[in-house]
């Protein structure tokens, strides 16, 4: 028996490889990595993440068949080759169908494919159906259900401080001078350069500005980016988490999505570290560890299951017939909208924006504009470093653009209103905040009352948005807005007479 280790389960922690001593079999795939255009951050992190890894198991006394080729296939050929009849097994991979086209493929090759359970997270299938009742899914109800079931942040029934969560004090914003401490950069070494000179070719110019690489990609990495995160970020973490400052991606964020998707760290131990940090320390709010919490034991395992229940439908959902392309800006940041134009050049530069950055910048503009969620999402998956099917699908079509109907209650639309309180973009941008209408006025305001009028139909019997429609019908019984619809169709006009974008 060998066991397949894929590239975002590099964990000698859990599953198989934890209880069993054989055979190791891991495939980097040349053709998986050079489909899209993935931004070359992604592709230097996985295959240098996986190849750190096989050494680290050779290092250990392990038996690795590490093959680098240029389908999936074409590794299992080699490995068949070399052990006819072989069993495999491997955890059960994240992505919706993957693991029947693996059984698939190697049953084609006359081998045998055990698919174990996922352990890198931390509620199981299992568990995870034996709470959801099929009814109404809200993260809320199973955050708190994870709270009880872990014990996190639990002092006897009741949480601790009183409160479940937190996030109306996780909304201020950092003084002028604040200064955001620094984001550890783990320094290329001759693995990672050797991957880069490798896949140099496949990286063309729609990242050409990207920064030097510096993730995270060995097991020591990622808890020195742990480690940081503690000391330094956690403090703020919490009051700052939906502030969004021009030129500062990262603000407080923990930057742990990286590891923890590629199976470096496990969620229960950064999760018990941050709860650990706050009990030993006096630096640390319960605001600030209870969001962080909030994040990985509740919105990182709510996510991966909603994924689960959620396909294949909702790959393919668009219940508001949103059809139009995807702007060109989101690769090259070429717009005057202050807030867009940060927002992307941060994914630019390092694959990253934080997550309000990424529902209320970048989802909340394609929401309004209309896109197509299915173009977004693949954008999302491409030029993200911790973009995952799994991961970006239920954030982005069904969080972010209200295109799915599985947890979703409202879409997460806003008009400039938001982003200038939230943020420190509309000061310095070109288009004025205050404005609906006028060349000058900013983008996102007409296209709100706008996506309120065009999606009035589906939206305005959902009782959240009972108030949003009745300033929209003030605007109407004042005459405003045919203006207003006349200035987005202006703004949409603009926006798609740019160069088209490029999504292969």
């Amino acid at each position: 028996m060998t066991v397949l280790v894929l590239g975002d389960q590099l964990t000698r922690r859990a599953g198989p490889l934890a209880r069993r001593d054989e055979r190791v079999l891991m495939i980097e795939a040349r053709a998986f990595a050079t489909r899209h255009a993935y931004h070359p951050h992604k592709r230097t992190l996985v295959a240098s993440a996986m190849r750190h890894f096989r050494d680290a198991l050779r290092d250990d006394g392990r038996e690795v068949d590490y093959y680098e080729v240029e389908t999936f296939g074409d590794g299992l050929d080699a490995h068949f080759d070399a052990h006819p009849g072989d069993t495999l097994v491997v955890m059960r991979p994240s992505s919706h169908g993957a693991a029947d086209r693996l059984c698939d493929l190697v049953a084609a090759r006359g081998g045998d494919l055990t698919v174990a359970e996922n352990e890198t997270f931390c509620c199981s299938p299992a568990d995870f159906d034996d709470w959801y009742d099929g009814d109404a899914l809200r993260h809320e109800d199973f955050y708190r259900h994870m709270r009880r079931e872990t014990g996190v942040l639990m002092d006897g029934d009741d949480p601790v401080g009183g409160e479940w969560n937190y996030d109306e004090s996780n909304r201020e914003t950092p003084p002028a001078a604040y200064d955001p401490p620094d984001v550890p950069r783990f320094e290329p070494d001759a693995t990672t350069r050797a991957v880069q000179d490798d896949y140099a070719d496949a990286n063309d110019d729609s990242w050409a500005d990207s920064e030097p690489f510096g993730w995270p990609v060995t097991r020591a990495d990622a808890l020195a980016a742990l480690d940081d995160f503690l000391t330094h970020r956690l403090p703020d973490f919490g009051p700052y988490e939906d502030a969004m400052v021009a030129a500062e991606p990262t603000l407080n964020h923990a930057l742990l999505s990286v590891p923890l998707n590629l199976g470096l760290l496990g969620p229960r131990e950064v999760v018990d570290a941050a709860v650990e940090a706050y009990e030993t320390r006096d630096d640390v709010p319960i605001e600030s560890v209870e969001g962080f919490v909030r994040q990985v034991l509740g919105w990182r395992e709510f996510v991966r299951h909603a994924y689960r229940i959620g396909m294949p439908d909702l790959a393919d959902a668009n219940r508001l017939d949103a059809t139009r392309d995807l702007p060109s800006f989101y690769w090259d940041g070429d717009t005057d909208m202050a807030c867009v134009a940060d927002a992307v050049a941060g994914v630019r530069r390092r694959g990253y924006a934080h997550h309000i950055q990424r529902l209320m910048v970048l989802s909340n503009f394609a929401l309004l504009y209309g896109v197509d969620p299915h173009e977004l999402n693949r954008w999302f998956h491409v030029a993200f470093v911790d973009g995952y099917h799994w991961v970006s699908t239920p954030n982005t079509v069904e969080m972010g653009q209200y295109a799915g109907d599985l947890f979703a209650t409202k879409p997460y639309a806003a008009s400039a209103n938001y982003l200038d309180r939230m943020g420190d973009y509309c000061a310095g941008c070109a288009y004025d905040p205050d404005a609906t209408t006028g060349a000058d006025a900013c983008p996102f305001n007409a296209l709100y009352w706008d996506f309120l009028a065009e999606n009035e139909d589906d939206l305005r019997s959902n009782h959240r948005m009972g108030l949003v429609y009745s300033h929209l019908d003030d605007k109407r019984d004042a005459g405003d807005l045919a203006a207003i619809r006349e200035r987005a169709g202006e703004v949409r006009a603009t926006v798609s007479d740019s160069e088209p974008s490029r999504m292969e």
